[in-house]
């Protein structure tokens, strides 16, 4: 069952909060962070990505860099631009995009319910990355973006947040994308021991976003179980609450029920054609797909339906032998394409490491796609987005999806609370 609990947050002063919260730190190039920064001092990306506080010579993964962003942390905590909360507390974070609202409960979940499986994930992690943060969070002694979790519907839950609702909020500004970001405190004992005991019912909660954000979180808890507990055994055997364990075995989350959330499509480009003429991989296309010249742009409309945008024609593409896939990760239209264009046509093997493909997120629309291929050739794929019950099959066999499947909307900010450990 998943365990979370309420946490002592330190949190923007109320006045600073829409001007402190910024994006997740992996949206942005080192460029972009440090212009953003530049425009605002008061983002959170200068603690984020820490390396903006520097020239671009220096190396944004040197010791010096990570030492920046727990200093600037603690000196804004000393200024009293942050506060931190007396008695542990829940929240709850709604985000509004073109009309479409979205609430969750924000608390710290548990590192052993990630390394037991309760906590679900679908992707795999790179070391780098996970390093990265790793060093991040023990530089600031903090977890500073939450991780974005899933869980099934629960009535009760709806019910209880339309209560605290109706409360003044804590933060409620929109931001400079049109996005709306509200939150609330819950304080009351009773309340966030109900909130607790609905998710203790639970079975599983998902990973959404946020896999190397996770990762590092537990990587962390691990390393200091090494330093105080040698035989490794701090919160495994779950009869000890997480209430009463050291701070780093939770990590920082915000859990949002299955309905509630936007999936995008993750759209593909690749930069050549494998040696072939468009004429030639339009014919070895057409071995598996009938292919469709469209009058313009469009969005597939439906599952096992691809659009393909190739020297200035779009085209809709749908299999003439629909196989009968029963395989969770086989059956995803990300597989799919992998398996029946990108892999056999293309020449495409691995598209974690290959360097001939690129991927879009489908918040950036099916203009992008075609002024990438416009201005540089190859081919672009546009892709109907993998639904949640897609993602928690895969998650809950225990398998792993093709990098890129999901892109989620909108994006929670980093900065509006942040764990201690």
């Amino acid at each position: 069952m998943a365990e979370i609990k309420a946490f002592c947050a330190v949190r923007p002063r109320k006045d600073l909060a829409d001007k402190i919260a910024a994006l997740p730190y992996d949206v942005y190039s080192r460029s972009e962070a440090a212009e953003l920064v530049k425009k605002n001092p008061c983002s959170f990306l200068k603690i984020d990505r820490p390396e903006v506080q520097f020239d671009q010579e220096t190396d944004m993964y040197a010791p010096q860099v990570y030492q920046a962003a727990g200093d600037t942390l603690r000196e804004m905590m000393e200024k009293g631009e942050f506060v931190q909360e007396e008695t542990p507390c829940l929240y709850l974070y709604e985000l509004t995009m073109d009309g479409q609202t979205q609430t969750g409960v924000c608390c710290c979940a548990s590192v052993a319910d990630y390394e037991n499986g309760v906590i679900k994930r679908h992707e795999n992690t790179r070391q780098d990355k996970e390093e990265d943060r790793i060093r991040h969070v023990e530089a600031c002694g903090a977890q500073t973006g939450p991780i974005f979790l899933a869980c099934r519907d629960h009535d009760r839950l709806t019910a209880l947040e339309e209560q605290v609702k109706k409360e003044e909020p804590l933060y409620s500004f929109t931001a400079e994308d049109g996005i709306r970001h509200q939150m609330w405190r819950i304080s009351r004992g009773e309340t966030i021991h109900e909130i607790c005991e609905i998710f203790g019912g639970m079975d599983s909660l998902y990973i959404a976003d946020g896999h190397h954000r996770a990762a590092s979180a537990v990587s962390v808890a691990v390393r200091r179980r090494k330093m105080t507990d040698p035989s490794g055994q701090i919160g495994k055997d779950g009869e000890v609450s997480l209430e009463m364990l050291p701070e780093s075995e939770a990590f920082l989350s915000v859990i949002f029920p299955e309905s509630e959330l936007k999936v995008l499509d993750y759209n593909r480009w690749v930069k050549d054609l494998n040696g072939a003429s468009g004429e030639e991989f339009l014919e070895k296309v057409k071995e598996r797909f009938h292919l469709t010249p469209l009058s313009g742009a469009a969005h597939p409309e439906k599952k096992g339906v691809f659009t393909m945008y190739l020297e200035g024609q779009w085209y809709r593409l749908e299999e003439k032998d629909r196989k009968n896939r029963t395989d969770a990760v086989d059956s995803l239209d990300v597989s799919i394409l992998q398996n029946e264009i990108l892999s056999p046509i293309l020449g495409i093997g691995d598209p974690k490491t290959d360097q001939r493909i690129r991927f879009i997120g489908g918040i950036r629309g099916l203009s992008s796609l075609e002024q990438m291929t416009d201005e540089n050739g190859g081919v672009a794929f546009a892709m109907y987005p993998t639904s949640m019950e897609e993602l928690f099959r895969v998650a809950d066999q225990g398998r792993l999806m093709p990098p890129k499947s999901t892109w989620f909307e909108p994006k929670l900010r980093s900065g509006l609370l942040i764990h201690k450990i």
